[in-house]
């Protein structure tokens, strides 16, 4: 018979394990944890027995005694002579919880007995008093290593915490001593932590692989991509699903429902590889710039010169039944509303047929200065008919004003096949791209060449506006991404042209389905490329959807200040806006600053060219948050040997400027830039890199120059001295004389005394002139040291 304590003990426990511990990956029956949200304060005192047994006790029998054999630091405790599988060191937390809030726990734990298993399963359990018992984290070790117990729990709000104890135990069994080796074996725990949870929209994850070009940002979401190239550079204006995006402590987010979005998120490239963030534009809502828009999904931009400036005009939905246009002074703005009110409604000329919906816009400017905007979606009359189905006739196009902000006559039908949103125009030579995506069925058949369901299809004609009819329909541009991805959604594309080749935007859920580790995404997107190739008629090869993505277009040329926010590949990191001017693209765009950067985060640029003489110094704009953190630079893998290291010092809160020197950076190669510190920590806040050329800095060879007397006669003197890590050649010269040597160690001086056979002499200066072989080019640094009058008696 089981004794009464132990039935309700094991009751309580596994009737709501699942919905205390996180979900993660099962090893040998064990839970591992994986959360999605920062750690506030310890809760737990002592954690790491430093202070040895003080605010622990033992739990049901036994012996606590520290050790000098800790997983960090000096001291551990073990547990020893224990009589019950509860036997563990325990800790009163009394006052220190609250109910309906989420905490993660997690302790060290390492058992050495040979006669025990190879693995076992532990506990972090809470006792809260007459017999309550939760089990709140768990782990499996093996025998004879330091092995990790952890969990996320939410403490009911019905519970009573008038007594909350947490203790380290092994599984139950009503007779352990039947197998004391099995069930009560001396264990050892260290770092013990008890921490409310703070849910961040960091995706803690690799979501983007070295190597790999798509998705082409990793630290949050972006959708409906929008495609603007100015002056070389490409930006994406895309819909922010990371507005969505909130993970609970199981690291799963509520699915993406859209409805609040009205944010636009900005990145932009040079080089198609290295995206630099430039965070979010308020577009909608009762804080954005068209504060008579709600939403802002699916954005287009475009550029035209009015009266002698070129102004930037960025087209948004007002979810499905409007469309909002602001302006900008430069592709990042500033942006402010010129219109006043909404572009596109059912009011608009042509605009609805009361069936479609008026979004996702489309801008594109033909060679005369006309600009057009492409609109329109949806469109299932109920009927379930054949027509409907394959000629939904959705989706519009008309004139806009020379204003951009206004438009001109009325909108014409688009009879795409199974149109049901995404519209995009561009044009390559003579002929004119109008693209979209399919529906997933209204109920009727669908014609024999239609588009599949959730597909990039297209259509070929002479003009922008067409006329757009049935028959010129080409064929599939792009099938649904869960043809190449394993999960599907809705589609969406656009086009660019760059260096005389045409790039494809489309969206996939890779980041949210490497978050959640499977194709249970909750449909949150991320933007993706694929180069576009034509045939000999201007027909289009269909793309296929991959993580490669696209070749990168040119190197990084590191010798000039870098938003730090400028990333191929990363790991657990966030970016957040600051208040300043951003320091590579100036006073007009938003500056954007690294945050959320813990120990183990790490950031990188693809191919970066440092050339033949090479990179001798890094400089970091740094907000430090925790002493002596430091940035190590890393080349072409992430745990490759560090080349520099940064330490961001101990004067903390402030924004400071931090160097470190370089050994061996020339060529071209991928950067790293890998944080380390306190764990547990966000360690600092990074805003931009700087590299410094070896040829770019003058040698290090401070010279002194004086005078002296020697026998009535002046005598000038300098000494020199190389504070360069390799050798160097000297020459000093005066109106009386030169002097050379030919190799000057590191850290030694070279001096001379020049006679200038005078009892007087003027105020003079004297040349030294260095020179040395950096990372294979030689250097040279002259310098003029002065000398003040002198006179002898």
């Amino acid at each position: 018979m089981v004794p009464k304590f132990r039935v309700q003990r094991r009751v309580q426990r596994f009737g709501w394990l699942a919905a205390v511990l996180t979900l993660g990956a099962l090893a040998s029956g064990a839970l591992v944890s994986s959360t999605a949200g920062a750690a506030g304060t310890n809760l737990i005192a002592n954690p790491g027995f430093e202070s040895g047994l003080s605010n622990w006790s033992v739990n049901q029998g036994g012996n606590l005694s520290i050790t000098s054999d800790a997983y960090t630091g000096t001291n551990a405790v073990q547990v020893t002579q224990r009589n019950d599988t509860a036997s563990g060191p325990v800790q009163d937390i009394t006052g220190h919880i609250s109910n309906g809030k989420t905490y993660t726990v997690s302790a060290m734990v390492k058992y050495e007995n040979l006669l025990s298993p190879t693995t076992k399963q532990f506990f972090l359990t809470a006792d809260y008093g007459d017999n309550s018992y939760t089990n709140l984290g768990t782990g499996t070790v093996s025998r004879g290593e330091w092995g990790l117990v952890s969990g996320t729990f939410t403490v009911p709000e019905a519970q009573d915490l008038s007594t909350t104890r947490i203790f380290l135990e092994t599984p139950w069994t009503p007779s352990p001593s039947a197998d004391p080796a099995l069930h009560l074996m001396d264990f050892k725990v260290d770092d013990v932590a008890v921490k409310e949870f703070e849910p961040t929209k960091t995706p803690e994850v690799l979501g983007k692989a070295p190597g790999e070009g798509n998705p082409l940002i990793s630290h949050k979401f972006g959708a409906d991509a929008n495609a603007f190239v100015h002056e070389g550079r490409t930006y994406l204006y895309m819909t922010n699903d990371t507005q969505m995006y909130a993970p609970g402590a199981d690291g799963i987010s509520p699915p993406n429902t859209y409805d609040r979005i009205n944010t636009i998120t900005v990145i932009s490239s040079d080089d198609l590889m290295n995206w630099t963030d430039h965070g979010e534009i308020k577009a909608a809502g009762i804080n954005g710039i068209a504060k008579y828009a709600g939403l802002s999904w699916a954005p287009a931009v475009e550029s035209k010169v009015i009266n002698g400036v070129e102004k930037f005009f960025l087209y948004f939905a007002n979810g499905g039944g409007s469309i909002a246009v602001i302006s900008g002074d430069s592709p990042l703005g500033p942006w402010h509303d010129d219109r006043g009110s909404l572009l596109i409604t059912s009011a608009t000329p042509g605009a609805s047929d009361g069936k479609n919906w008026l979004f996702d816009p489309a801008v594109f400017t033909d060679a005369d200065g006309q600009s057009y905007l492409f609109f329109g979606g949806g469109g299932d009359d109920g009927t379930d008919s054949a027509d409907n189905e394959n000629h939904p006739k959705s989706s519009r196009v008309m004139k806009l004003g020379a204003d951009m902000i206004s438009t001109v006559g009325s909108a014409e039908v688009i009879d795409a096949p199974r149109i049901f949103e995404a519209g995009h125009v561009f044009q390559r030579g003579s002929k004119y791209y109008y693209s979209y995506s399919s529906h997933f069925g209204y109920g009727g058949t669908p014609e024999p060449n239609a588009p599949p369901n959730g597909a990039i299809a297209y259509m070929m004609a002479d003009s922008p506006m067409g006329p757009w009819t049935a028959d010129t329909y080409q064929g599939v541009l792009f099938r649904n991404p869960g043809q190449f991805f394993g999960v599907g959604g809705n589609n969406h594309q656009s086009v660019f042209e760059k260096d005389g080749k045409f790039y494809f935007t489309y969206h996939a859920q890779t980041l949210n389905q490497r978050i959640v580790g499977s194709n249970a995404v909750q449909g949150f997107r991320s933007p993706h490329l694929a180069e576009l190739e034509f045939n000999q008629d201007g027909t289009i090869n269909e793309v296929t959807g991959t993580f490669a993505g696209v070749d990168q277009t040119r190197n990084v040329d590191p010798y000039r200040v870098m938003e730090a926010e400028t990333i191929a590949w990363q790991k657990g990191i966030a970016t957040k806006g600051v208040s300043g001017t951003s320091p590579e693209f100036g006073p007009l765009a938003p500056n954007l600053v690294l945050e959320d950067v813990d120990n183990g985060d790490w950031t990188s640029m693809a191919s970066v060219d440092f050339g033949n003489v090479g990179a001798e110094a890094v400089t970091a704009r740094v907000l430090p948050l925790v002493a002596n953190s430091e940035i190590q630079i890393r080349l072409d893998d992430r745990a490759s040997v560090p080349v520099g290291t940064i330490s961001t010092g101990d004067a903390l809160g402030s924004w400071t400027e931090v160097s470190a020197r370089l050994q061996g950076v020339s060529g071209v190669h991928d950067v790293y830039f890998t944080y380390a510190g306190a764990d547990g920590s966000n360690l600092m806040e990074v805003d931009s890199w700087a590299f410094e050329t070896a040829a770019s800095r003058p040698l290090a060879v401070p010279a002194v120059v004086g005078t002296r007397c020697l026998g009535g006669k002046v005598l000038v003197t300098v000494q020199a001295t190389n504070g360069e890590s390799v050798p160097v050649s000297v020459s000093v010269s005066s109106a009386y004389g030169s002097k050379a040597f030919a190799s000057v160690a590191p850290g030694k001086n070279v001096a001379h005394a020049f006679t200038t056979r005078a009892r007087s002499v003027p105020a003079g200066t004297v040349t030294v002139e260095a020179s040395a072989s950096i990372n294979g080019s030689p250097v040279t640094t002259s310098v003029q040291a002065g000398y003040d009058a002198k006179t002898c008696n």
